[in-house]
C-alpha cells in the first residue's frame, strides 16, 4: 500500500508532484513548471530575487535616458523626413536599428547593467514614448511622411532596446 502524500500548501490536495527543488509535495496550482522541471512558488521566487539586481532608481534613469534620447532620435527622423521625403521610411529601418543600439548602450552604462524584467519594461515604455510627441506634432501639422517614418522608427528601436538591454543580443 502507498502511503497518501499533499500538497504543502494545501493539506486537502492529494498529490504525488514534488518540487525539484526543496523536494516538497506540490499540487498542480502551486507548481511552476520551468525548463528543467517542476517547483514551488516559493523556490520559484527565491531564485528570482538573484536575477533581480535593479535598485529603485534605475527604472527612473532607464526611463529617462530612454525617453529623452528617443525624443531626440525621433525628432531627427521626422526633420530627415522633411527633406528625403518617401524615401524616409527605408532609411528609418536604418536609423531605427542604429539608434536602438546607441540608446541601448548608453543605458545600460547608465543603470550599471543591472536587470530587472520591469526595469527592461520601463527602458522599452521610455523609447516608445519618447517617440509619440513627435509623431503626434508631425501629425497634426502635416508632416505625414514624417509621422509615418517616427512611427516605422518607434516600431524598430522599441524591440531593439528592450532585447539589448535585457541580454539579448541579435
Amino acid at each position: 500500500m502507498t502511503e497518501t502524500t499533499y500538497c504543502y500548501a494545501h493539506p486537502t490536495r492529494e498529490t504525488s508532484l514534488r518540487c525539484k527543488n526543496c523536494d516538497r509535495y506540490i499540487c498542480t496550482s502551486c507548481a511552476v513548471r520551468t525548463p528543467t522541471g517542476y517547483m514551488c512558488k516559493d523556490c520559484v521566487s527565491q531564485r528570482r530575487k538573484v536575477f533581480d539586481t535593479a535598485l529603485w532608481y534605475d527604472y527612473l534613469i532607464g526611463f529617462g535616458i530612454t525617453f529623452v534620447l528617443s525624443l531626440i532620435a525621433s525628432f531627427l527622423v521626422s526633420l530627415a523626413a522633411s527633406f528625403i521625403g518617401f524615401f524616409i521610411f527605408f532609411l528609418a529601418l536604418i536609423i531605427g536599428r542604429g539608434a536602438g543600439v546607441f540608446i541601448s548602450n548608453i543605458t545600460l552604462r547608465a543603470i550599471n547593467k543591472r536587470r530587472s524584467r520591469n526595469l527592461f519594461y520601463a527602458c522599452a515604455t521610455g523609447v516608445a514614448l519618447g517617440a509619440i510627441p513627435v509623431a503626434l506634432g508631425m501629425f497634426f501639422f502635416g508632416g505625414w511622411f514624417a509621422a509615418i517614418a517616427v512611427i516605422i522608427y518607434a516600431v524598430i528601436v522599441t524591440p531593439t532596446v528592450y532585447s539589448r538591454v535585457s541580454g539579448i543580443q541579435l
